[in-house]
């Protein structure tokens, strides 16, 4: 049996996310290298899409760490570093992508459509809760209709 000590540190180890940079891909100097991987936390994997590339082991991925890794050895800063990556595969690269009239939507189109759901909701409860909102008066029958109901009620009390 495990004791729960043991499956604790399991459960805990096995919960720390897997970094999926390869030893061949860091850079010797520790420095560098920090730089590298706070930097990676911050671009997407175009692959993935919701993972960043410091996450992800798509082969895209792998470029694009070896492309930060020789931009860093070559001097870039990391804004330098993020607008080369930017200028070729667009803000979809950045996992925080600015907030510009082309990315307006990306930003607020969940909070909009939160809004109109909200809104949509609370007046489908309000028409729900008021009767739709119109007293319409039934409409007596009219005396051809009686009779036939009639007819039909005591047609079925003869064959029951």
């Amino acid at each position: 049996m495990i004791r729960p000590a043991l499956l604790a540190l399991l459960i805990a180890v096995l919960t720390l996310p897997a970094f999926a940079v390869e030893p061949g891909e860091m850079l010797k100097d520790p420095a560098l290298e920090a730089r590298a991987r706070e930097l990676s936390k911050e671009i997407r994997c175009l692959v993935c899409q919701n993972q960043s590339i410091d996450d992800s082991n798509a082969g895209l991925a792998k470029d694009l760490r070896v492309i930060l890794r020789e931009r860093l050895v070559a001097g870039d800063s990391d804004a330098e570093i993020k607008s080369f990556l930017v200028d070729r595969y667009g803000d979809f690269v950045l996992l925080k992508p600015p907030v510009k009239a082309s990315t307006l939507v990306l930003w607020y189109g969940p909070l909009a459509i939160g809004i109109f759901g909200a809104i949509g909701v609370a007046v489908f409860l309000l028409r729900r809760r008021d009767g739709g909102g119109v007293d319409v008066a039934p409409v007596p029958l009219s005396d051809a209709e009686r009779k036939r109901i009639d007819a039909l009620l005591s047609e079925q009390d003869g064959n029951a």
